[in-house]
Order: C-alpha cells, then structure tokens, then sequence
C-alpha cells in the first residue's frame, strides 16, 4: 500500500463476525457505551435478530470482539508493514508516523473515537483491559525495535513519549478542546520531526 492509499474499508471482504464487530465500532464511535447494544448491532448491520447473540453471547464477549476487531482495522490505519527501515534514517520514520496519525484524525476518525470509548470501558473491566493492552502491544514493540536501532538511549521512554504525543493530539483533535481542528499532515510532521528530532539527537541529517 502506497502513502496515498486508503487502508481497506471495515467491511472490506468481512464475515459476519467482522460485520458484527464493525457495527459494534460505529455504535460506540455514534452513539457511546450505552448505545451499544445487541439489539443494535443486529439493526446497524442489518442482520437478522439474534445474530449479534450468536457471535457473541454476552456484552463482555461482544466488547471483546470489539476490542479485536478495533486491532485489526487499527493495523491497516497504522499500516504497520510501512513502517521504515533504521537505514530509512530519522525522516522516513517522521513521515511513516505522520501519516498514520493523520489517518486516524481524518478518514478513520471514527475508529479513532470507539477507541476511546473502548479505553475507557477497560478501566472499568479489568478482562477487557487485558484484551485491549494486548492489542495494543504489537505497535508499541515495532515503534521500539525502530527507535532502538536509530539509537534511543533510552527506547521505552521514547517509545511512551512518543505515544502519548500522539494520543494526546488525536484526542484533542477527535474529542477534546481542538475537535473542530484538523492538523494538516504536514503540520503533524513537523510535530513529530520536533519531537523524534530531540529525542534521537543531532545524528540524523534534517
């Protein structure tokens, strides 16, 4: 997939486990926690009723199901396979970030605010945190195998800076005090090209 090519749609081939799931997303992106129900997902997907109950019996199983599918979908929004070789040098990993989270401010924006009612959720339930903490892992150790090779001193604080950055800018930019602003790519690259710039020194030319 090039750099300007959308990642696949959520129902892109998807069975009616994916259906279901994808129906899950746009409820909790719509309408909240509260409006996620089994009776809905059948109605959003357009499914017979009781199909949502055949998937996934219970409410936790149905976030469950959520909570893998958002992984699924996230990968493709993160496009995690163009992430850049170390060799690519610092502004190959600016431009592969940048990218990612403009995605996810833009086009998947949506997704990016059922992963905050999700989040949420999983403070409240400690089994759902553990399926969310694990989906999350994938790019947390990808994004520190990269900055460890560009030579971070230090690899899992960078990683969490790096991370918070740019979940602090897609909240705000989603839900909080700045959702009628959406940064220009550019603008997130020079956000992170400040950011990585400091955090991997002066080896890297600009």
């Amino acid at each position: 997939m090039s750099a300007h090519t959308a990642p696949p749609g959520p129902s892109a081939g998807a069975s009616r486990t994916d259906l279901v799931a994808d129906a899950a997303l746009a409820l909790l992106a719509e309408r909240g926690m509260r409006g996620l129900t089994h009776r809905a997902v059948d109605e959003a997907a357009a499914l017979p009723q009781g199909s949502t109950s055949n998937v996934a019996r219970t409410r936790q199983a149905l976030l469950e199901l959520a909570v893998r599918r958002l992984a699924d979908r996230e990968a493709r929004v993160l496009a995690l396979h163009e992430l850049p070789d170390p060799r690519a040098g610092l502004d190959g990993l600016v431009d592969a970030l940048a990218l990612a989270t403009h995605r996810a401010l833009t086009r998947n924006r949506a997704l990016t605010l059922a992963r905050y009612e999700l989040a949420l959720e999983a403070t409240r339930r400690p089994e759902l945190r553990a399926h969310f903490d694990t989906a999350g892992a994938r790019f947390r150790e990808q994004l520190g195998a990269l900055v460890t090779a560009m030579g971070s001193a230090d690899p899992a604080r960078h990683v969490l800076s790096l991370v918070a950055w740019a979940d602090g800018l897609m909240f705000s930019c989603v839900a909080g005090t700045f959702h009628a602003e959406v940064p220009s790519l550019q603008e997130v690259r020079s956000g992170l090209r400040e950011l990585l710039g400091g955090m991997l020194g002066g080896g890297w030319d600009s």
